[in-house]
This record gives structure tokens, sequence and C-alpha cells, in this order.
């Protein structure tokens, strides 16, 4: 009898949150429905965001939204591996559980939090000291030049990105550490007996027997990035255009929700097309989520 309820409420606790995610999902497309039929398909490329109109487009909030997540794991994964090793593989034993506590830590600092640090500390020094050097530089070469052209405003999708990356930081390493001291002992001992180094140890054998765990704590990251809200509106600038400079302003799905949605009418097209928003951002972190569900399955046939 016990066995049966067990697995009863086991089960009604899997439905329900399969139930609770189709709500959501199905909430907002039915919500956002009258943009997709007012504008179509090009909803979704359009670039144009007109209230005044009532012409709307996702196109640079999706840019926007992808370029931000990508640059901010491209910043974080590398860091957080490093973490990670140096947690494992070379800090003594004294030192291990304080800077692991600290960069569990960070993943509890609000986002809110991260948003004003970054507003008030990290834009001017951007705008004062990295965005001048790095225009001066870099942005004179040809073919990348433009990608780091424009006035130094401080605020701009790097920025985001740079934000994003401490934020979801403690995650990837927090996941990374765990899992590479999952490792068993005589695996590694083993290599390093064949004459291996830190790093081949690493690259070798704590890698492959750990991948599918370290690509599911990067997918985690990447989730977070894609829906953070208001540490991104603090310093992405704003803008409704796509830029080709990486120190450009722009917006993200979750900011333009942020900042308008409270300003939308109820049962307004601008409304719908803010709901519309957030079901394409459901949809861009589903295919992520499909897209790396589908190479894990490639490597364990491998």
């Amino acid at each position: 009898m016990g066995d049966a309820i067990f697995a009863a409420a086991c089960r009604i606790a899997g439905l329900l949150v399969l139930a609770l995610l189709g709500a959501i999902i199905i909430g907002l497309f039915i919500g956002g429905l009258p943009a997709f039929r007012a504008f179509g398909f090009g909803f979704v490329f359009s670039t144009e965001w007109d209230p005044v109109q009532e012409v709307f487009g996702a196109g640079v909030s999706i840019y926007g939204t992808v370029i931000t997540a990508v640059l901010a794991l491209v910043l974080a994964v590398p860091l957080a591996f490093g973490v990670a090793f140096y947690l494992t593989e070379l800090a003594p034993a004294w030192l291990r559980r304080p800077v692991g506590t600290a960069v569990e830590l960070l993943a509890a600092v609000p986002s809110i939090i991260y948003g004003m640090w970054g507003f008030f500390l990290i834009v001017p020094f951007m705008a004062q000291t990295v965005q001048p050097f790095v225009i001066d530089t870099l942005g004179e070469l040809p073919l990348i030049g433009d990608l780091f052209a424009g006035p130094p405003f401080g605020t701009g999708i790097f920025t985001a990105a740079l934000i994003l990356a401490i934020m979801v930081l403690p995650f990837i390493a927090a996941t990374m550490r765990d899992v590479f001291e999952t490792v068993p002992a005589v695996y590694k001992e083993s290599a390093y007996g064949l004459g291996c180094t830190q790093w081949e140890v690493v690259r070798s054998v704590v890698l492959p027997y750990t991948r599918i765990s370290v690509v599911g704590g990067i997918m985690l990251g990447l989730g977070r990035a894609l829906g953070e809200t208001m540490a991104v509106t603090f310093v992405i600038g704003n803008a409704n255009r796509i830029s080709t400079s990486l120190f450009g302003p722009g917006n993200t799905i979750a900011s333009v929700i942020a900042l308008e949605f409270g300003e939308s009418e109820l049962g307004s097209l601008k409304l719908s097309a803010l709901l519309a928003l957030g079901f394409l951002l459901f949809v861009i972190s589903f295919i992520v989520l499909a897209a790396s569900r589908f190479l894990l399955r490639q490597r364990r046939k491998a």
C-alpha cells in the first residue's frame, strides 16, 4: 500500500510539472495570437517596434537575447573551467572550501544587485577606460573593426554580456567542480602513473568522463542568460535597433517585456506583442535544450 501511494504521488508530481509548463506555453501563445495574426511570420524577423503606429517586431529583441547569451558563455565557460580545475586539482585542501563557498555565494546575489552594480561601477569603467582603448586599437583594424566601433557610452551589448557572464559563472563553475570530483581517483592515478601531466589528465580522463554533466551545466548557465531581465535592462542601453558594434546599445526579449509591460493596456496589440515575445523566448530556450540533448545523444552513440 505504501509503495502504491508513493508511486502515485511521484507520478502526480511529474505530471504536474508538465501541466504547469504546458499551461504557461499555451497561455503565452493564446495571449500573443493577435500579434501573430496581425503581423504574420514576419513578426519574428521584423526590426520595427513603434507603439504609436502599433507596428511591432521581435527581430531586434531576439538578436539581442541570442548575442548577449552567447557572448556571456564565451566569457564565462573558460573562467568556470579554470575555477573548477583549480578547486579540484590545484588548490590546497584548506583553501578549497572557502573559495568554493565564495563562488556559490555569487549565485545567491539578486539580479537587480548585479544590474545596479553594473550600472554604477562597470558602465563608467567601460566608458572611461576599456571602450576608448579598444576602439582606438581594434576599432581601426579591417574586418573586425566594425565590431568595436562607435562612441564609448559604457552601456551596450558587450557590457550586458559581461554582467551575464559574471551571473552565470557560479552556476557553471559549481557544476563543473562537483562533476570533476566524481571522477574515480584510480582513473587519474593511472594516468599520472603513465606519465601524463595535469592538463593531459584533465583533457583525456576528466573531461571525457564528465562531458555530459559539463554540457548540462553550461546549458544551465545559458538558460539563466537567456531569461535574465533586470541586470540586462540596467546596462544594455535599451535601444530598438541592431548594431554591428558590440559596444552599441540594444535590447533583449526580457528587457523589453520588463520595460513596456506596465505601459501596455489590457487587450491592446502591444500587450499581445509582449506576450508573443515571451512565447518566442520559450521557443528559443526549447530549441537550445533540444540541440544540446541531440548533441549529447550523438556523443553517447559514438
